[in-house]
């Protein structure tokens, strides 16, 4: 656990403008700073940046958070390396959770000489691409200009069992097989990659953390990945993703392909959003990173057996955690093409049109379920049922579950309530019960809490006055004001940025969200929060006071109005009028 006292201290230092403005050209617009938004394509700016609160927010996506948020979302990265960037911009070190061992130590210095040796093998790979025509040739051959291969970094291994000698003085060191540059076998050393295009695999951050090599002839494998080290682990890398991020945010949609030079050639021809799995089958671990940088995720595979397979094994790693907001496509391509030779022979524009109209997700999943069973007899529908069922019960999303529950009770001619049984899904799709609402008043307005909740976040000092018992407890506001109220009591920071950020993976992120992009959008100051925090508590004190001088009138009237309870309705009735001549 990162201390909550280091978020703060690093919060207070960093400058939400100075980090966006990374990535975003903003201008000042009053007490805020405006720009295009970089979450999805606009041409009027929506995308709203505050100093003051530290928070961005866009008012045509709804993209909202702190500068730790925005790296996330923009650039990709986790949590830790958020944070890690944040600290290093502002020259701060990122505490470690717990003393690191002599180990670790020792493991994460390794680490940083590993890249160092990829860097220089990536300079000098470079360096013989130019001296080789042979190789600048072949990348012509292939339509790619000048430009995309300096882009991509693109170098070119000599057909040397040894090349490498040209750029370590040390080809003996041991370090230069355990980051997969040089094989060693049977006590001779020489270079992994001879004769080929060299594709350099960076990391979240811009490292080169491993390479490709495309083998210029015949010869094979016609691919060669670098093998898994200590920073290179393939089910978590994508090939490309360094390159595609800014075209990714303009155009909202990222296409997963197969190949390294699917994604340069497709780069090369304007469709700059493209990213490829390195060697391995799509992991979970692709779809969730792609999914917080995109509104859209597209997997490109062949049409034949070996492409439907692929494909398949994407549509299963998806199904948990496909979002009802962000659609999954597929597109299958003709036999004998890829994507690199289909852009080259449509065009950029025909390539992206059939992107826009590639299967869904769902039709993609109920035409395979649909090919497996005869549906023109009572077994067949049945054996629909049945193999529809692990697919569905590992849909997360409520809406595209439900439809997609609706979508095979059609088929297997079952009713939705039937086929919910039948799926195990009963449970899962049953409405959640209300809270029962109090016996002693109706239910505040919803607005009420949601107001205190924006109060508090400008001034969050402000909790140490609220009144709990005032909330309607069926409020998700009123949760996130107990549990601000609950974290205070500890000794929890008091800022709205690190409030935001102790509670950023709790069920009350959302509702913190919502209630500072509020802020952010009537720019609501210190002493308006409080006037309004003091105003609404005032509000309900009254409420409630009258909802109890009410019911002791009601039941006075039904005839039991004894001179206790005439004498206690005269006391409710004097309550009442002080509490209503503070409000005056």
């Amino acid at each position: 656990m990162i201390p909550d006292s280091f978020k703060q201290d690093l919060l207070n230092r960093v400058d939400i403008v100075e980090v966006v403005s990374r990535y975003v050209q903003l201008k000042k617009g009053g007490a805020n700073y405006l720009g295009l938004c970089p979450f999805h394509g606009e041409k009027t700016p929506s995308f709203t940046v505050s100093p003051a609160k530290q928070f961005y927010h866009c008012f045509g996506c709804g993209a909202h958070g702190n500068a730790i948020g925005f790296l996330m979302a923009y650039a990709g990265l986790g949590y830790v390396d958020a944070l890690r960037d944040l600290a290093a911009s502002v020259g701060m070190q990122l505490p470690e959770s717990r003393p690191r061992s002599r180990e670790e130590a020792a493991r994460q210095e390794r680490e940083a000489d590993l890249g160092t040796l990829l860097e220089q093998a990536m300079n000098f790979y470079r360096a013989e691409l130019k001296k080789s025509p042979r190789a600048i040739e072949y990348l012509k051959g292939r339509g790619l200009s000048g430009e995309i291969a300096a882009r991509f970094r693109l170098g070119y291994a000599p057909d040397d069992w040894q090349g490498l000698r040209g750029a370590f003085t040390r080809y003996d060191e041991r370090a230069l097989v355990e980051c997969g540059l040089v094989v060693e076998n049977e006590g001779k050393r020489y270079d992994r990659f001879r004769d080929r295009i060299m594709f350099p695999i960076f990391s979240n951050r811009g490292s080169v953390i491993a390479f490709g090599g495309r083998v210029l002839g015949e010869g094979e494998p016609k691919y060669l990945n670098s093998p898994e080290s200590p920073l290179f682990e393939k089910g978590r890398e994508l090939y490309g993703l360094v390159q595609a991020r800014e075209a990714i945010h303009a155009a909202g949609r990222v296409l997963v392909v197969e190949g390294y030079m699917d994604v340069i050639s497709l780069a090369q021809h304007g469709v700059g959003y493209a990213v490829a799995t390195l060697g391995t089958a799509t992991t979970a671990h692709h779809v969730a990173r792609l999914l917080r940088l995109a509104d859209e995720v597209v997997f490109c595979f062949d049409g034949d057996a070996a492409g439907r397979k692929a494909a398949w094994r994407a549509l299963e790693v998806s199904l948990p955690l496909a979002l009802d907001h962000k659609p999954i496509r597929f597109l299958f391509l003709a036999e004998g093409e890829d994507p690199d030779s289909s852009v080259r022979a449509q065009g950029a524009e025909a390539f992206e049109q059939a992107l826009r109209e590639a299967q869904t997700l769902s039709r993609f999943l109920l035409a395979e379920l649909r090919a497996q069973s005869d549906l023109g007899t009572p077994e067949g529908r049945s054996a629909l049922l049945a193999a529809a069922r692990p697919q569905l019960q590992r849909v997360a999303a409520p809406a595209l579950r439900l439809q997609l529950v609706k979508e095979v009770a059609e088929l297997a001619r079952v009713s939705q309530d039937e086929a919910e049984q039948l799926l195990g899904l009963a449970q899962a799709n049953a409405p959640r019960a209300r809270p029962a609402p109090r016996r002693s008043a109706p239910p505040i307005a919803s607005s009420q809490e949601r107001n205190l909740l924006r109060c508090v976040l400008v001034k969050p000092a402000l909790i140490d006055e609220l009144d709990a018992a005032l909330l309607d407890p069926g409020m998700p506001e009123s949760a996130a004001l107990r549990a601000i109220a609950a974290w205070a009591a500890e000794g929890g920071g008091m800022s709205g940025p690190l409030l935001i950020e102790h509670f950023r993976d709790s069920t009350h992120a959302e509702r913190l969200f919502q209630a500072q992009a509020a802020v952010l959008e009537h720019n609501l100051s210190e002493d308006d929060a409080e006037r309004q925090f003091r105003q609404i508590q005032l509000a309900l004190r009254i409420q409630r006071k009258n909802e109890e001088f009410e019911a002791l009138r009601r039941e006075a009237t039904a005839g039991r109005a004894s001179r206790e309870l005439m004498l206690e309705i005269d006391r409710r009735a004097k309550e009442l009028a002080e509490l209503k001549g503070q409000r005056l």
